[in-house]
């Protein structure tokens, strides 16, 4: 039932629209229609990524008060957490906001996976499991007649039914692509964390809480995070290099595509940081309450003159004796 459910819901939508970019494509290239199904997909995320990214700065930025509410809670579990949840709800963030996009692109890659594998059995799943609105295009109506006409490869090049490393021994040119994959998550994931040159490792944070030396949870946060860093990398090679070469495909296009989102991001932040601060010659006027505009040179001119006064007051006072 759940399956069924799962299948109408997920799968055959996902499977339908990628057999009609197929279908529509020039030159009917099944590769290059998986990496136009991942461009489309991740663009069609982009609100939600964006949105995931703006939120993890904010808990970025958060990191100084959380060491505040730590120190103020003075080993208080209980307390801490409230004046954490306390704070999230002042500064209007949800601390499981980031699930957001795992949550969404995860039944798309296991919706991928389960129809590329109606495809890779049975090519005929691509005339029958698709609907009818499909099955009218031309393309798709001359595999119905002729199956052996689907082009199942990246450009000719790269077969995208085997795996990296099968029965038959390793095929390097997938291995190539499931690599890709690996490094592509690698910076992917590198991007966003924060670069702290003090930081110190996992390991050490360890070794002195051994000692008796009480970890401060935040850099035992960042640490596992960087540690993270090369362990969900090496889990998508594992994976890639056992499955169909569609799927390390998608996810190699998917990384490249979230990389260039997440770059897009941070240059707006960085802008916004750069606008936000005065330039010097922005801090060098003042306005005053009458609306005119006094700059640095004339304040320090009217102070030069302020300070003069006196001296020009003491000369023209000896003159006057002078001439008496």
């Amino acid at each position: 039932m759940i399956a069924n459910i799962f299948t109408t819901i997920i799968v055959q939508p996902i499977f339908n629209l990628l057999v009609l970019i197929y279908g529509l494509l020039p030159g009917h290239n099944f590769g290059l229609a998986i990496v136009i199904f991942t461009i489309l997909v991740r663009l069609a995320m982009w609100p939600l990524v964006k949105k995931q990214l703006n939120h993890a700065k904010a808990m970025r930025e958060l990191a100084p008060e959380l060491k505040k509410i730590k120190a103020a809670a003075k080993g208080d579990r209980q307390k801490e957490s409230a004046m954490t949840m306390e704070l999230y709800k002042e500064r209007e963030i949800n601390p499981f906001a980031s699930l957001g996009i795992v949550l969404v692109q995860l039944p798309i890659l296991l919706g991928l996976y389960a129809g590329l594998n109606r495809i890779i059995h049975n090519p005929h799943e691509i005339v029958s499991f698709s609907y009818p609105a499909v099955q009218h295009l031309g393309w798709i109506q001359t595999l119905s007649h002729n199956i052996h006409k689907f082009d199942n490869t990246l450009l000719g090049i790269v077969d995208l039914t085997k795996t990296a490393i099968g029965n038959n021994g390793v095929y390097w040119v997938g291995l190539a692509i499931a690599a890709a994959s690996s490094v592509a998550q690698y910076f992917q994931s590198k991007q966003l964390m924060p670069q702290t040159k003090d930081a110190r490792s996992l390991r050490h944070i360890l070794r002195e809480a051994g000692k008796g030396k009480t970890a401060d949870q935040t850099e035992v946060n960042a640490a596992v995070g960087r540690s993270t860093l090369f362990l969900i990398p090496g889990m998508v090679f594992i994976f890639a290099v056992r499955l169909s070469l569609a799927l390390p495909l998608y996810w190699l296009t998917s990384s490249l595509v979230a990389y260039i989102q997440q770059a897009r991001v941070l240059r707006e932040d960085a802008q916004e940081a750069d606008a936000s601060v005065q330039t010097p010659e922005s801090a060098s006027v003042q306005t005053m309450p009458s609306g005119l505009k006094v700059t640095r040179k004339t304040l320090s001119e009217s102070k030069s003159g302020a300070k003069s006064s006196p001296a020009k007051n003491k000369k023209a006072a000896r003159n006057k004796r002078r001439r008496r």
